[in-house]
This record gives C-alpha cells, structure tokens and sequence, in this order.
C-alpha cells in the first residue's frame, strides 16, 4: 500500500520540476520575413531605336502624256493600262487627213513661188541688158554731143532712157527677192506641217508602266482636257508616310525601313528617300517618302505601316520598368547582397519593353524589376528573378 503511494508522489513531483524548468528556459523570438521583390539582370542586348509610319503608296514620279497638236481625231490606240512601255513607243495615232491635204497646198504654192523666182530672173537679166544699152546709149551721145555733132535734146532723151533701165533693174531684183520670200515661207509652212504629221504619232516621252488611258478613238484629241495617258516612270513606287512632329528631325535619306501591308505576313524593306522639310500645320504630322525595291508586291494606292530605323546599339540594358523619374532625374534601384541603392542613370534607346543604360549600372549589376515605388533606398529585399533563375550573390 505504501508503494504505490510513493510512485504517484513521485511522478507528481518530476512533473512538477519538468514545468519549472520550462518556465526557466527563454523562448526565440521569430525571424522578421523580408519582401520578396522581382529583379533583372543587366545584360548586353541589341536594341533599335526605330519610328513608325504610315501611309498610302504611290508613283514616285507620275508623268502625263497630252497630244501635242490640237484638233486632230484619234484614230488609234496601241497601249492598255497595265502595259509596259519603253521611251518613245508610239501610244496612239492621230488623223492626219487634214495635215496632208494642208501640205499639198503648201507644195503647190512652193512650186508657184518656184516658178515666180525663174521669171524673176529672167526679168531681171532682161532689165540688166537693156540697162547697159541704155547706158551706152547715153554715153556715146553725150561724147557727140561734145564734139557738136549731137543735140542737147537727144542727150537728155539718151539719159532719161538709161535712168528708166536703171531703174528696171531695180524693179526686178526685188520682184525676185518677194519671190524667194515666198519661196522660203513656203517651205517654212511645210515643215511646220510635216513636224505636225510626226506628232500625230503619240509617244512615251519615258519608260515606265501605263496606269490611265483616258483617250478613245474618235475622240478631238485635245491638251487642255484629260492626258490621253499617265505613266510611271520607270514603274517605280513609294510609300508617302505620315510622321510625328517630334520624329521629323530623326530622320534622313539613307535610313531603312521594313513596311507591312494589310493581309501580308511578309514586310517589304525599302529606303528612307526623302524627307518632307515641312509639317502640316493642322494635323501637325511630316511626311517622309519611302522607296519600295520590289514593286510587283505592291499597287499604288494600297496602305502600308513602316518600321524606320534610326540608330541601333548594341549595349547594356534593362527593362523599362526598372527605370525611374524623379525631379527630372532617372535611377534604378540596384540590389547589392540584399540591399538596395537607389542610383541615377542615363538611358538612351527604348525597344520594345527594354531601354538602353549608358551609364550608372554595370553589366551583370541587379536592378529592382517591379514594385520600385515601395522600396526605398537601404531597404533590405528578397531578390525574385524575373526569369526564375537562382540570384547571384553581388
């Protein structure tokens, strides 16, 4: 009976140390949890510093043809739209009915001035002869009359008679220059007609591809209406883009560009020909002219979004993100063992999500990704990686 009471005192007792002993033993306090905050790594990437665009394709140089005579029917055409055609092709034929009937009545009044010049002459030598008599005449009477043996009178007669032959001569000599006159307006009016019946023959002043054809046979071929055809020159075709305000100055010939049309996966490249040295001052837009190298992809009229490239670097970077502004100054938080330090920057090109750091981080330095406006400079992190990999140790 004693026994078991001296167990149970006895356990009683241990018990009662136990909890004393737990009472005397100083218990841990937790760990503070530190913010878990997602960070990148600063690494080269190439980065392009691109502007958009957009706009409708058109000829680069658009030339109109118009007949160059007026009045006359057309009688044939001998190009389509669509058609290729080479300098100085014929395009169309006028009427040359009238033209020709024009030129036999020149033909005939050259013949008539012709014949006008032959008697001309003819006269002309008969005056010259009767002159010289006329002269003699008067001379060998004037020497009579010296000698006595002829009368005044028939001095003066002698005299009068070889100033009327001089004065023949005259006459004839300028009959036949109104005949030559004749002769070479005549002339002058044929070759006119005949430079007018090889205008007839309508031509392609330049190569290039037919895009109108206005004229229609039996039409009055006229320059003050429609061209009877427009021409690309050479079929050569360009993308006139708007621009913004701001990307005017940034760009320049030479550029290239990557342009997308509506309903095709592949971009055409083309060239950066011209920028426009005015902006719209309503809409506020420039417009930079692109030439397109392959053109059988294309039509005028079609639109087209451009990609130009302005400046491409290969360099470090981080994500836009990262980047911050305060007061005007841009910094990034850069975590060093766990800590972050707030440091400025100096950014350059932005691609996509990605912006280019020229200076104020190194390669391979970590940067606070996200959550940047609740974090402090000092404070300590839980660095996440963006991308999942393990943090390196700073």
């Amino acid at each position: 009976m004693i026994r078991p009471v001296l167990a149970s005192l006895t356990i009683v007792l241990a018990a009662a140390a136990g909890s004393a002993a737990a009472e005397e033993t100083p218990v841990s306090a937790p760990a503070a949890a530190l913010p878990a905050i997602t960070v990148s790594t600063v690494e080269r990437a190439v980065l392009r510093d691109r502007v958009l665009a957009s706009g409708l394709i058109g000829p680069v140089e658009r030339i109109s043809v118009q007949p160059r005579i007026e009045g006359q029917a057309i009688e044939e055409l001998f190009v389509e739209v669509g058609d290729t055609v080479a300098a100085g092709e014929v395009l169309a034929r006028l009427s040359e009915t009238a033209l020709t009937l024009r030129k036999s009545q020149l033909t005939a009044q050259r013949a008539g001035a012709e014949a006008a010049i032959a008697q001309a002459e003819a006269q002309l030598v008969e005056a010259e002869a009767a002159a010289d008599e006329a002269i003699r005449v008067r001379d060998r009477t004037l020497a009579l009359q010296a000698q006595g043996t002829a009368s005044q009178a028939a001095a003066d007669q002698a005299a009068a008679a070889a100033t009327s032959a001089v004065a023949r001569v005259t006459v004839a000599r300028q009959g036949r220059a109104a005949a030559e006159a004749q002769l070479a307006l005549a002339e002058a009016q044929i070759a006119d007609v005949e430079l007018q019946l090889q205008r007839t023959q309508v031509t392609a002043p330049v190569a290039g591809e037919v895009v109108e054809r206005n004229a229609t046979v039996g039409a009055i071929a006229s320059a003050a209406g429609q061209p009877m055809f427009v021409i690309i020159r050479d079929g050569l075709l360009e993308l006139r883009a708007d621009i913004a305000e701001q990307d005017v100055l940034r760009l320049a010939p030479g550029q290239t560009a990557l342009m997308r049309l509506v309903g095709s996966a592949e971009p055409l490249p083309g060239t950066v020909r011209l920028v426009e040295p005015t902006v719209d001052p309503a809409t506020r837009l420039g417009r930079v002219r692109i030439s397109i190298e392959d053109t059988d992809k294309v039509r005028s009229g079609m639109f087209a979004e451009a990609e130009i490239l302005v400046d491409e670097s290969d360099s470090i970077a981080v994500p836009v993100s990262a980047v911050g502004r305060d007061g005007g100054i841009e910094s990034a938080l850069r975590v060093t063992d766990g800590q972050v330090a707030r440091v400025p920057v100096e950014t350059g090109i932005r691609d996509g999500g990605m912006v280019e750091i020229t200076s104020g981080l190194d390669e391979g330095d970590l940067v606070v990704t996200r959550a940047g406006a609740f974090v402090r400079d000092g404070d300590r992190i839980n660095p996440v990686p963006a991308n999942g990999e393990p943090v390196a140790s700073n």
